[in-house]
């Protein structure tokens, strides 16, 4: 991955963030995306690590398509301007003033962003999250309707509707957006999901550090992909999935949650390939063996070679053990054996293995010419 060369007008010991950023452009930002920018920011500011695509979405656990992702979502909205190489790498991002976006150019940018570009960006969350939440649909989420005020008023005078609304509030910990109950409109009336389910969506999102409508709305397009409509059955699934985080952490010993992109091995292992804990489990346990610590790729390519393989138990995995040494077994007997050469540097190359016939032959031959 190339370097970055970053670019601006001043340089200091603090991270400023501009009034105009914060008023302007954060409240309709994806938040991955406002992490980056001020990520950013920081780094314009000095003393930042040599700066590639990689070491960004590794401090703030992102893909690194997230990351670029959001460069050119701030790039189109005229915050930073980007250069790239032949092969379309970025090589310099430049900090644009943004001081200099009068309110008009502001609205002209905001007005093409709405219908084509922004729906696409704040469509996904992190391309982790989205692989996360997809697995059990196998599509993004849908463009889903957008309600009328007069359609919004008439649902919201639902009771039900009301203390699910006033309950999300809770969890968001913030008045609720338009947003939020343009989504919550939708769960209720296209997914039919009832308050009691909705209020334990929103809990379980927040629980885990989530509170965009992008991803709670993949969570619950994946509980109704798996017919999920009750908060029982949501409870059970999602139990399920603890299960396994505790199995790979006590396999690895460690004693911390998983992160994001661990997060996603485990559902490819589950989900994709359907393993069971204990499979799971001696690949960790394996991996623990040959690397001395938790490498969750390591474990990725036992699983996925396992998975090709057509392992569904343990006796499978021990039927494939006897047979890898058994091929190796095989293999070494085939091997001629070599005479130790000498440590002498004129003798570092394999030495013939002479027979009683050959010695007999080259006696033969030197008595002959003795004679």
């Amino acid at each position: 991955m190339n370097k970055i060369e970053l670019n601006t007008q001043g340089i200091s010991n603090f991270t400023v963030i501009p009034n105009t950023f914060i008023d302007k452009f954060m409240p309709s930002a994806n938040g991955a995306y406002v992490k980056v920018y001020l990520y950013l920011l920081r780094c314009f500011s000095g003393n930042c690590p040599e700066i590639t695509i990689s070491s960004i979405a590794d401090c703030l656990e992102n893909t690194e398509k997230d990351i670029i992702r959001a460069l050119n979502y701030w790039e189109k909205l005229n915050l930073l301007a980007l250069t790239l190489n032949r092969q379309n790498e970025i090589t310099k991002i430049t900090s644009v003033d943004i001081s200099s976006i009068s309110d008009g150019n502001y609205q002209q940018m905001n007005s093409s962003m709405t219908n084509t570009g922004r729906n696409e960006i704040i469509g996904t969350d992190s391309e982790l999250d989205e692989i996360a939440v997809s697995i059990h649909t196998g599509t993004k989420p849908a463009q889903r309707q957008s309600y009328s005020a007069e359609k919004v008023e008439q649902l919201t005078s639902n009771d039900e509707i009301q203390w699910a609304m006033h309950i999300v509030e809770i969890y968001l910990d913030r008045p609720l957006k338009p947003m939020d109950i343009q989504l919550i409109l939708y769960l209720y009336e296209e997914l039919h999901f009832s308050a009691e389910l909705i209020m334990y969506l929103y809990e379980y999102c927040v629980s885990r550090g989530k509170k965009n409508t992008s991803y709670i709305e993949a969570v619950a397009l994946s509980w109704a992909e798996e017919g999920i409509d009750t908060e029982e059955k949501a409870k059970e699934a999602t139990t399920t999935y603890n299960e396994h985080f505790n199995a790979v952490n006590k396999a690895f010993g460690m004693n911390r949650a998983p992160g994001q992109i661990e997060r996603q091995y485990i559902k490819k292992w589950v989900e994709v390939f359907r393993f069971t804990d204990d499979i799971i489990t001696e690949a960790c346990n394996r991996t623990i063996l040959n690397t001395q610590k938790p490498d969750f790729k390591y474990t990725d390519k036992i699983l996925e070679t396992w998975f090709k393989k057509g392992v569904k138990g343990k006796k499978d995995i021990a039927r494939l053990d006897e047979e890898f040494n058994k091929n190796n077994r095989n293999y070494n007997s085939k091997v001629t054996p070599l005479v130790k050469s000498s440590t002498n540097k004129f003798n570092q190359f394999p030495q013939r293995a002479y027979t009683a016939k050959d010695y007999a032959e080259l006696e033969r031959k030197l008595l002959n010419k003795g004679l």
